[in-house]
């Protein structure tokens, strides 16, 4: 098809595979690599040989950590994955993932069910407005319930699942139960598949007499949650009770229709390790996902007149396309641009209006995970790597210079870890800089520092995990030798209380020309939103006390002093001041007085208004056989853990608490031996909250 034909993008699906850790996202991507001949032998997740865990660091511990870009065809369709990881202290590459993609396919293990990064994932899907399907995984292992996690996905979630496919039997070979293959209740028909050619051919037949009833209830629930999710189907659904046939094509539509508007989501089930449930997988993925002509036109605003600007997804209308990643290798920074419009060609030059930047997209290429494919041109609906930007981080807008917008930014967590890092020798001192700068760029939720007083340099990150991959990848890919510090806890400081009327000097007389800048503020404490600064400058001043062009270094000087940190050196967070008053000399009043100025009046502000220590708070979720919840639940209110829920999941507890990161260094050994090895726990940042005095008075020396 001509590819400056929009109509070839209705055969384009970006689509994201997204779950809680272990439920089996890299296994169904490396099957779906197979079935589409993409690879033509699968790789093993346990072995280390998949496909998109590409990195040392994610064969050796079985777990993805950079989401991996891969493009496949499947029958007419092109499809662009992104395989993204499911540890909470890659959060980040999922948020980044989801802001680009038009679809996603949210992975349930049938035993585990719904667990706590489903759930944080699912809500990154819907802020990012994703239509997405469910496939239950696992139907193969002992303790696999299809119709629980079913029920999970609708009340855990809250959501409105529609059911397409329901097993045939659950459990491994062997048990009375055991998982044999599926049954489509769209064509009524049962599905068998065969190991011995890994699932590629699969047998069609009349469902079993023993299980016909039950398929009738469930297709009967797939139609009637249909009809209330999509009118057109209600109607045709309304004329099948009254004696019409109701057709295959009008249950699809309706799923295609219901799917697109986020109003409800096609549930499937298999096992990917068996090889059962893919290739129906992918055909969903064909059928109800959105192709970029499907989702709505993307929304920015002009960088200098501030207006709203549209953008279709058509290769006539401007150019314009989002960073969303940068990797780092050994031929320079690789930068992974989604297409939003018009088409961009390899050796052109690009826009970025948010650092008002000419950039230079030297070559262009289409990416299988760690192999790259050279193109001359993308366009529209297109997921590219970009190489020879030298400005453009994660977030950043390209666009065409003559046609600008600026599209909304991508909203990164705080980060609540941090740890001394220093080079072995002083060969490595400069090499550090530049690798903790490469290593900053691909990950926009880690962060590092130089302790001007100490020299010390300070990396900060999500989890102790995130920071141990850091480092030993710093140690791996970078060839640095490092010495490391204990992690510690990123806390931050605010006020107390408000107060009023707080000058700040700065009068130094040397010979010739001095300096001289007074500054008054009132500050108080005030809870920012999430994204915005974290402190609220408000200027009050009256009329020319102090000339305009001083402003700005007030400002400055003002939140460098917040930066620099409160009475234990943590940044000072959620105030608001407000610039009533000042004081001007004709010849000795400049930028830098006020600068100084400005950073005492707030210095003194936050002595007089007394300092709050704010801790980050986890949301931890712990998962245990019964016998051991009186241990687990002990231990955590001993880490002055705050326990909100305790339910059961199947056969095992769950407990859902609010711990402070301080006592949970080291809780995965704990947890380990608190119950013979058999409980799971995950974790996530919450929310920073005022700490016990006492921890103030440590962290400040008494």
């Amino acid at each position: 098809m001509d590819s400056s034909d929009p109509a070839h993008l209705q055969s384009i699906r970006n689509i994201g595979i997204i779950a809680h850790i272990d439920a089996g996202k890299t296994t169904t991507t490396e099957r779906i690599l197979y079935y589409t001949g993409e690879i033509h032998r699968m790789g093993d997740v346990d072995k280390g040989s998949t496909t998109t865990d590409y990195l040392e660091e994610e064969r050796e511990r079985g777990i993805t950590i950079v989401a991996a870009a891969i493009t496949c065809r499947w029958k007419d369709v092109t499809i662009n994955i992104i395989d993204t990881p499911g540890h909470v202290d890659f959060t980040a590459e999922v948020e980044r993932s989801l802001r680009v993609l038009d679809g996603a396919v949210v992975i349930f293990s049938a035993v585990e069910g719904v667990e706590a990064q489903s759930e944080t994932v699912w809500r990154q899907a819907t802020k990012y407005h994703v239509p997405r399907l469910c496939f239950i995984n696992k139907m193969d292992r002992i303790g696999a319930e299809f119709d629980r996690v079913f029920t999970e996905i609708q009340d855990r979630l809250e959501s409105h699942p529609i059911p397409l496919q329901i097993p045939i039997g659950a459990g491994p070979e062997g048990t009375m139960g055991e998982f044999q293959g599926l049954i489509d209740l769209i064509t009524m028909k049962a599905l068998h598949f065969k190991t011995e050619d890994l699932g590629s051919t699969f047998t069609e037949g009349e469902i079993p007499e023993d299980l016909l009833p039950n398929a009738q209830l469930w297709r009967e629930r797939m139609v009637d949650s249909l009809a209330d999710f999509d009118e057109p189907f209600a109607e045709a659904y309304m004329a099948h009770l009254e004696g019409a046939e109701l057709t295959q094509e009008q249950i699809i539509a309706g799923l295609r229709r219901a799917t697109l508007t986020g109003r409800a989501q096609p549930v499937l089930c298999g096992s990917s390790f068996k090889y059962v449930g893919v290739q129906q997988l992918l055909n969903a993925v064909s059928a109800y996902l959105p192709s970029p002509l499907d989702r709505p036109p993307v929304v920015g605003h002009h960088p200098k007149k501030g207006t709203e600007v549209v953008r279709k997804p058509s290769p006539d209308e401007p150019f314009c396309g989002l960073v969303f990643k940068i990797t780092n290798d050994q031929h320079g920074d690789l930068s992974f641009v989604r297409i939003y419009s018009g088409e961009l060609k390899s050796g052109s030059r690009v826009y970025n209006p948010g650092r008002d930047k000419k950039e230079n997209c030297s070559r262009l290429y289409h990416i299988r995970a760690d192999d790259r494919e050279k193109v001359e041109r993308a366009e529209s609906g297109d997921i590219v790597g970009v190489v020879g930007l030298k400005d453009s981080v994660t977030g950043d807008t390209l666009c065409d210079s003559a046609h600008p917008i600026l599209l909304e930014k991508i909203e990164f967590p705080e980060t609540v870890i941090s740890m001394s890092i220093e080079p072995v020798s002083s060969a490595d001192k400069g090499k550090l800089a530049d690798t903790l700068g490469a290593l900053a760029r691909e990950d926009p939720t880690f962060s590092y520092k130089v302790n001007e007083e100490t020299g010390q340099t300070l990396i900060s990150g999500m989890g102790e995990l995130h920071l141990e991959i850091l480092k030993n990848r710093m140690i791996r890919d970078f060839k640095l030798k490092v010495h490391v510090g204990r992690p510690r806890v990123s806390y931050r400081e605010t006020v107390k209380k408000a107060v009023k009327r707080v000058q700040g000097v700065c009068i130094r007389q040397t010979g010739g020309s001095g300096l001289y800048a007074k500054v008054t503020i009132d500050l108080e404490p005030e809870t920012q939103p999430k994204g915005a600064p974290v402190l609220a400058f408000v200027n009050r001043l009256k009329g020319g006390v102090i000339p305009g062009e001083f402003l700005g270094a007030i400002e400055a000087g003002i939140r460098e002093e917040a930066k620099s940190g409160g009475r234990t050196g943590f940044p000072l967070v959620d105030l608001k001041v407000t610039l009533i008053d000042g004081d001007t000399h004709d010849v000795d009043s400049n930028e830098h007085a006020f600068r100084f100025a400005a950073a005492d009046a707030l210095s003194k502000a936050v002595q007089e208004a007394g300092a709050v220590l704010l801790e980050p708070i986890m949301k931890l979720e712990v998962v245990t056989p019964e016998d051991y919840l009186g241990n687990i639940t002990g231990d955590l209110s001993s880490r002055r853990a705050l326990i909100d829920k305790t339910f059961t999941r199947g056969k095992l507890m769950v407990v859902e608490a609010r711990a402070p990161l301080e006592k949970m260094f080291g809780y995965s050994t704990a947890v380990r031996s608190l119950s013979q090895g058999r409980a799971s726990y995950s974790m996530e940042p919450l929310e920073y909250a005022a700490a016990p005095d006492s921890m103030l008075e440590s962290l400040a020396g008494g």
